[in-house]
């Protein structure tokens, strides 16, 4: 009778290794094609409602340059003053929420929509208000303000 071999494997086989490498690659690759064709292409209106959004959060954050990102070049004033204002309406009736955008009009590169707003101080009094907007460099842009 042979004894068995006192030889041993450190590494034992690389199948499991390579089945789970095949395995993060796939799910890798995955992601990619997910994010490549995933058809994000928003409407305008979505892209307005988008930067209203947006240009709200920076102005509650008091983050001047999101807040420059999000507004019209003439519109986007002296930092200090603008964030001045923020503090004073905040003091007076609490952050400012954007409820809903609607009644969308697009003439070219130019469009107006009705914003609802509300105050965290009387959350149940919305305002309504016209804001116009401008596509530039390709990106719609708030161009007038809101209630304060």
């Amino acid at each position: 009778m042979t004894e068995p071999s006192e030889t041993s494997s450190d590494g034992g086989t690389a199948g499991p290794f390579l089945g789970a490498l095949t395995i993060i690659v796939a799910v890798v690759i995955a992601i990619w094609l997910f994010n490549v064709f995933d058809g994000d292409d928003l409407t305008d209106d979505q892209q307005i409602g988008r930067a209203v959004v947006a240009q709200n959060d920076a102005l509650q954050r008091q983050d001047y340059a999101d807040f420059r990102a999000y507004t019209c070049a003439e519109q986007h004033g002296v930092e200090e003053e603008l964030l001045a204002g923020q503090r004073n309406s905040v003091a007076q009736r609490g952050e400012r929420f954007v409820d809903g955008t609607t009644a969308v009009t697009i003439d070219g590169d130019r469009a107006t929509a009705d914003v609802t707003y509300h105050f965290d101080k009387d959350p149940d009094a919305t305002e309504t208000v016209e804001i116009t907007f401008a596509r530039q460099d390709g990106v719609w842009k708030v161009c007038s303000t809101g209630p304060r």
